[in-house]
């Protein structure tokens, strides 16, 4: 009986969504409706008593007292418990007021007493989907059933399957949830960022210029220029995603991430005064971070400004004490300024903290053999040769160690080896090497009169 009078005010409950957290994330959740109320005069105190209830449950519900609205929806139900839409209601006031435990409990009385009730489905999902979204796909999956032409429920159902890991399945139900109504901002953006998970980043970029076709506005404008940007960019369409970069920044100028996001794309486009810019702004809003840092030490790398790339590098060691690439960074630098003193110093110490790398490890030989401790370069040599066969270029620097050291049997062995596996007769190293053959096997003779 009483039902009927609980079961009118979709509209009106609808406009309470802003109190309820899961109703903020998807504004789906909303008392069953119809279009009237039950008026008629009851013939007996209980029934007067019922009615009464859900007069006064309604009209709490209108004035968003949702304490007030569960009580009596409670005490409705205490006399009649086997009204399922009552149920249904107290599960969406309890939602409102974020009990989901309960609410969850009345949507599941509701289900039991009126197994065909769609919607109850529907906001059981809806109430799971935010705390165990694997457990929100079955009800959500037979809303989709009894709910079959209502594109939201397809969405809130792939957007169950997708946050449980079921990509694939989420992606079918977007899509189906698309050719419902293709004119949802939210259905079309959920779909392209699924596309963009799943690496179908042609599609995703189809399904974000789709979304930006329909004009929105605000948050869901923003959220397409930076999906695009981000399935663009991952796509390798460097240009095109800055555009789209400067595009959300536009609409959202304080999100320093995103400014630095599209400085990255320049400085692989090779536009270091774009990206500095970026960074500029960037650092304008606090205190750089390290991958601020490092990309402002690359541009000021590749436009040879050393001097301003020290101290930045060095302002990154200290945030970042256990990070080998700073140092390493820091040690190519002053391999530049010719400084190899230095070069030694912070190509070691990458080199201590990552001692498996190979590349490092010729690094410090490199810096050491220029800083003239052909010692330590000949020791760094022999480490490596226990790892990797020397490459040619190695097999020269051993022998040019030797030879400074005086060890002139040892340099000649070890020239003689370098250009046996040497095949360009024209490079500097094969002249050196001949040269120093000649000399050392007649230096050798000499000191064997």
């Amino acid at each position: 009986m009483g039902g009927a009078v609980s079961m009118r005010r979709s509209s009106k409950l609808s406009a309470c969504c802003a109190v309820c957290v899961l109703l903020a994330t998807f504004p789906q959740l909303h008392a069953q409706g119809s279009s009237s109320a039950k008026k008629h005069s009851p013939t007996d105190s209980a029934a007067t008593e019922l009615n009464r209830l859900l007069v006064a449950a309604q009209e709490a519900v209108d004035k968003q007292d949702f304490e007030a609205a569960a009580q009596n929806y409670e005490q409705y139900l205490a006399k009649k418990p086997d009204d399922a839409t009552v149920h249904y209601d107290l599960g969406y006031v309890y939602t409102a007021l974020e009990r989901r435990d309960d609410a969850k409990a009345e949507y599941e009385k509701a289900i039991d007493l009126d197994p065909q009730m769609g919607p109850a489905y529907k906001n059981l999902g809806l109430t799971l989907l935010a705390s165990d979204p694997a457990a929100a796909v079955a009800p959500l999956q037979r809303a989709s059933e009894l709910l079959p032409d209502d594109p939201r429920t397809k969405w809130l159902l792939a957007t169950a399957l997708e946050k449980s890991g079921q990509g694939a399945a989420a992606i079918d139900e977007f899509q189906a949830a698309e050719k419902l109504d293709d004119k949802d901002i939210d259905i079309r953006e959920s779909l392209a960022f699924a596309l963009y998970r799943a690496g179908r980043l042609s599609e995703a970029e189809t399904a974000y210029r789709g979304a930006l076709s329909l004009q929105p506005d605000g948050a869901a404008l923003q959220k397409a220029h930076l999906g695009l940007a981000n399935s663009l960019v991952a796509d390798k369409k460097l240009d095109e995603a800055a555009s789209e970069f400067a595009a959300y920044l536009e609409l959202a100028p304080n999100d320093t991430a995103t400014r630095i996001e599209r400085a990255s794309a320049l400085v692989d486009l090779g536009k270091d005064d774009d990206a500095l810019g970026e960074l500029d702004r960037a650092a304008a809003a606090g205190p750089e971070g390290i991958r601020q840092l490092k990309l402002r030490s690359q541009i000021y790398w590749e436009k040879k400004r050393y001097d301003e790339a020290i101290p930045v590098l060095q302002k990154a060691a200290a945030i970042a004490p256990s990070d080998p690439d700073i140092p390493a960074r820091l040690g190519r630098v002053y391999m530049e300024k010719k400084d190899y003193l230095n070069a030694v110093h912070w190509f070691a110490a990458a080199y201590k903290m990552n001692p498996t790398d190979n590349d490092l490890l010729v690094q410090v030989i490199e810096a050491q053999y220029l800083n003239q401790n052909y010692a330590a370069a000949l020791g760094g040599l022999d480490a490596l040769s226990k790892r990797e066969e020397l490459p040619l270029g190695s097999v020269y620097l051993r022998a040019t160690c030797y030879d400074k050291l005086g060890q002139l049997e040892q340099a000649l062995d070890a020239y003689q080896k370098f250009l046996q596996l040497n095949k360009d007769g024209n490079s500097d190293m094969y002249f050196v090497s001949t040269s120093r053959v000649r000399a050392l096997t007649r230096e050798l003779k000499d000191k064997k009169r």
